[in-house]
């Protein structure tokens, strides 16, 4: 199947949300804009009844919910938390959210050699794009699948260290993850970017943006259940994905090569930090659903 022939089948609609997050609870619920489907972080209503759980179940009555999660460290070759999980599993079971998410990356593990405890490092650090660290993530990624029983969406990671025994590029390492599980993939064009602009500063001769095309290339659109945008901080010695700005230039850009990779796949904008007002992120939904209109219209005609 070509990308074209996908986006013919997807009758040309992208479905837009943004990330539900707690300064903008109340006004959601009273003002219930426009939008496809709202995105909250899992771990955020883990807790059994309360106020947070409450509140998610009324933003459910008015949209799907995505469950969007950062902690169950689908990398790390100590296994999956199952405590972790068996919360997890609650939550989907109660909210029964459209889709559900976490990163390609490792959070926990063992600090001796010994039989001990694992310890979290509160942080999504990289995992290396071997054949091992392959492996591991497959069996953490088919033991939450199985649980949930349901598909979970893996997402691309912002990373600040890479490893030095890298064996596969990660669009490989990812497909191959989506080909052995039959999970799918959260595509974050944001920490595409922020990868190769970070790249340029170590001293890459390459073209961020080439870098970033030829990345969404490579992956397998029939994989590709969501996508996220982002704003990014340049630091100088270092850019920074910290999800706290509009949407850069250079990363819409991106978004529409990435459309005309994947299709009409349901898009996020998530803002996390520094939070604005409500209709910021509205507005920044609505020029995704205009340059998806315009995107898949001249892929089109």
């Amino acid at each position: 199947m070509t990308a074209t022939d996908l986006i013919l089948q997807t009758h040309e609609v992208v479905p837009l949300g943004i990330g539900w997050r707690h300064p903008h609870h109340a006004e959601l619920l009273q003002r219930q804009p426009a939008l496809d489907f709202i995105e909250v972080h899992s771990e955020n209503f883990f807790a059994p009844g309360g106020a947070a759980r409450a509140v998610l179940r009324q933003g459910r009555e008015h949209y799907p919910v995505s469950l969007h999660g950062v902690g169950l460290s689908l990398g790390s070759a100590a296994g999956i938390d199952g405590a972790h999980l068996d919360q997890l599993a609650a939550l989907v079971a109660e909210i029964e959210p459209v889709r559900v998410s976490d990163h390609a990356c490792f959070a926990r593990g063992s600090l001796s050699s010994r039989p001990a405890p694992a310890v979290h490092a509160s942080d999504l650090l990289p995992t290396p794009f071997t054949r091992e660290a392959l492996d591991a993530m497959c069996a953490n990624v088919q033991r939450v699948q199985d649980r949930l029983r349901r598909p979970i969406a893996v997402e691309n990671l912002s990373a600040y260290v890479r490893w030095r025994d890298n064996e596969l590029g990660e669009p490989e390492f990812l497909n191959l993850l989506a080909q052995r599980t039959g999970c799918q993939l959260l595509v974050d064009v944001n920490n595409i970017f922020v990868n190769a602009l970070n790249d340029t500063l170590q001293g890459s001769m390459h073209d961020p943006l080439v870098v970033c095309r030829n990345w969404l290339d490579a992956i397998d659109p029939g994989d590709v259940a969501e996508l996220h945008l982002a704003g990014h901080v340049d630091c100088g010695d270092i850019v920074i994905d910290d999800h706290g700005s509009r949407v850069a230039p250079e990363v819409w850009a991106l978004y529409r090569h990435a459309l005309a990779c994947f299709g009409a796949v349901p898009t996020l904008i998530e803002w996390d930090t520094d939070v604005p007002d409500l209709q910021v992120l509205l507005d920044e939904a609505a020029t995704a659903r205009h340059h998806a209109s315009h995107t898949l219209d001249t892929a089109t005609a």
